[in-house]
């Protein structure tokens, strides 16, 4: 008996899969979905569209850009195999560089990846790709694969207690957003530029713009790890990671698909500028706006600046400053009741925030009008020893503003006046300087004659990454030089 168990549960996943593959209408391949049907896909989608935009920042609220967009993905979900699924296109306030879709026709582009994109033709690009994995079926294809395996896996003991599939097993809500968020396999992603360059043509555009649009990621992708100081960005959901191409896979994707190429293909790139132009640029002002050196907060009325040489990062929660050798600044805010709670600042240091440090010279310090303590320490680290500076402000009962500084002992003391000018640099700003206070944006120019990419980049405020965004935003060489009359991006404040 316990033999037939085993074999029943070893062939199971088999069997499932022999009886719940169909032929998919786009790939003309076996696909097995047989635990996502099409009407989960479309209840997963509706579950997860909310948590994606409360996660990602929310609609980007330029209205006319979203339905620009919307009518770009419609024109490519008609010329699809399942042209009567209902798409839902959102461009969404993440400055990140990213598009993903979740089952059930959700298609989401960052306004950081609009940025990024050159033409109408290159946003299609986009737009047809994530398209092709609805399309496709890819989510339900890797759910349901799962799910077989862990009827495999547990079908032993469900065997010997009930039958159908075990308690737990195949609950899509269980599943979760990130789940369906994941990378695509190797094949499913030749698959989706399979179908893109056969939606892209369709529609009338050139799918080679596909190979031009890679280039930029790759260039940004670049640009980021520059910025970060490492050889790769670590973005968990960045469409590098999630989407892995080159161009010699999109090449094969054009063969592969074949399609007749447009007589005369759409580019669109006027067009597209113009929708983009005044697009905000970053950082949401919400979340504080990095402006070079300077950060700035409208909504919680502060301002500060890191010494030179530093770049910051900024997310949800917490801005970090990475400089050269290993320094850093970390700077977050505790507020409501905990803050309130505080009674004396160097306590909260010794007892609270630090105590899991060895503080020495805690002392009180005035900070612009505002309490404040610091206390310092040298710790073990893996990278070597590194000597620590904390310092809490109080700017007002219920709001605790708080700085780490962080340096090898070799740059300690070359980095003490800097890192207390960064201390006294911290300030609030009045209600006007708050309310005059504007995230950057995208600003579409004409070239003019003698006009230097060194020259229009020197305008933007971005530091000393200015040349590099402006030469990423426009896919442009280095020393590449501009063309007189043509339009190119730059940012403004």
């Amino acid at each position: 008996m316990n033999r037939l168990i085993r074999t029943v549960a070893l062939g199971l996943p088999l069997l499932l899969a022999l009886a719940g593959c169909t032929v998919n209408p786009a790939t003309g391949k076996q696909s097995f979905t047989t635990f996502m049907s099409p009407a989960d896909e479309k209840a997963v989608g509706r579950e997860e569209h909310p948590k994606i935009l409360e996660k990602s920042g929310g609609a980007y609220g330029d209205r006319d850009l979203g339905v620009y967009v919307r009518f770009v993905g419609e024109s490519l979900a008609r010329v699809s195999e399942t042209p009567d699924l209902s798409f839902t296109f959102t461009v969404l306030n993440d400055p990140k560089v990213n598009a993903f879709a979740l089952p059930g026709g959700y298609v989401y582009v960052t306004r950081g990846l609009l940025a990024l994109a050159d033409s109408e033709a290159e946003m299609a690009g986009v737009l047809a790709h994530e398209i092709g994995h609805v399309v496709a079926r890819h989510t339900a294809e890797r759910y349901s694969q799962a799910v077989a395996a862990n009827l495999g896996l547990t079908i032993l003991g469900a065997l010997g207690s009930t039958a159908g599939v075990p308690t737990g097993l195949g609950d899509l809500a269980s599943f979760g957003a990130e789940a369906y968020l994941q990378g695509f396999s190797r094949e499913q992603e030749m698959e989706a530029d399979m179908l893109g360059v056969r939606y892209m043509t369709r529609a009338g555009y050139d799918p080679r713009v596909m190979i031009s649009f890679l280039r930029k990621l790759q260039g940004h992708d670049a640009l980021e790890a520059a910025l970060s100081g490492k050889r790769k960005a670590a973005d968990r959901f960045h469409i590098m990671s999630t989407h892995p191409r080159t161009a010699d896979r999109i090449a094969q994707a054009i063969k592969l698909a074949k399609v007749r190429p447009a007589a005369r293909p759409r580019v669109g790139r006027d067009a597209y500028l113009a929708r983009i132009d005044g697009m905000v640029f970053g950082d949401p002002a919400k979340q504080g706006i990095r402006k070079g050196r300077v950060f700035v907060h409208p909504q919680l009325a502060i301002r500060f600046t890191v010494p030179p040489g530093f770049v910051m990062f900024n997310a949800p929660g917490q801005v970090v400053a990475r400089g050269p050798g290993g320094a850093a600044i970390a700077f977050d805010v505790q507020h409501g009741p905990a803050a309130r709670r505080v009674r004396s600042l160097p306590a909260y240091l010794v007892r609270d925030w630090g105590s899991r440090l060895s503080l020495r010279a805690v002392e009180r310090i005035t900070i612009n009008g505002m309490e404040a303590a610091t206390g310092r320490d040298r710790l073990q680290t893996r990278a070597g020893p590194r000597d620590v500076r904390i310092l809490a402000i109080r700017e007002r009962p219920d709001r605790i503003y708080r700085f780490l500084f962080i340096t090898p002992p070799s740059l300690t003391a070359g980095l003490t006046n800097e890192f207390k000018r960064t201390t006294y640099s911290f300030r609030r700003l009045s209600p006007q300087e708050a309310s005059s206070i504007r995230p950057l944006r995208l600003n579409v120019v004409t070239v003019r004659p003698g006009d230097t990419a060194k020259a229009l980049a020197a305008r933007m405020p971005l530091g000393q990454f200015s040349l590099a965004w402006f030469e990423t935003l426009n896919g442009l060489g280095g020393g590449q030089p501009l063309v007189p009359g043509r339009k190119v991006k730059v940012v403004v404040d």
